[in-house]
């Protein structure tokens, strides 16, 4: 006489957050982003269409959303695969990058140009080539490397043709 046997036992909190998971990762790719999921009481149906519906299940249901701890986008709608301290960072990182005016270049159209450079002069001359009206607008940036200078630019040959004729040869 084991009834029990017949009827599904709950599943643990883990396997909750589990399929919480896959739930909404599933939602992301189908739509492009979670339109439906916003409390514990949305997942419900998928839950009881597999464990019997139970005042256990459903505080077992409850506990994964719960101890997941997901933030919810301006809709209110669970953001899948971030912490609530990602989401806080991301919002800093997108505050100041419009206090900044920042804009993404993918740097298709810069080429590299390395100056060999002794080290005690490499700061010096990143700060001279900056300041020079003779490069303005010759370069997007320079970083220092340990044996030189690599110089971004959108026309390397007019750039190399400026910076050899300023080469003196012994």
């Amino acid at each position: 006489m084991e009834r029990s046997s017949s009827l599904r036992k709950n599943p643990s909190r883990e396997t909750c957050e589990g399929i919480i998971k896959r739930i909404l990762m599933t939602e992301v790719l189908e739509h492009g982003g979670n339109r439906h999921f916003h409390s514990a009481s949305d997942f419900m149906g998928y839950f009881e269409s597999l464990y019997p519906a139970s005042d256990a299940l459903t505080k077992q249901v409850q506990r994964a959303i719960k101890a997941l701890n997901m933030p919810k986008d301006e809709n209110g709608c669970f953001i899948v695969n971030k912490t609530i301290a990602q989401l806080d960072q991301e919002k800093e990182i997108s505050r100041l990058f419009a206090e900044g005016n920042v804009t993404v270049d993918e740097m298709e159209n810069y080429e590299t140009v390395f100056l060999s450079a002794e080290a005690h002069l490499k700061k010096y001359l990143i700060h001279t080539l900056e300041e020079s009206e003779t490069f303005q607008g010759k370069f997007l940036t320079i970083l220092e490397t340990s044996n030189g200078l690599i110089i971004y630019t959108q026309n390397k040959k007019q750039l190399l043709i400026l910076l050899n004729s300023l080469i003196i040869n012994p």
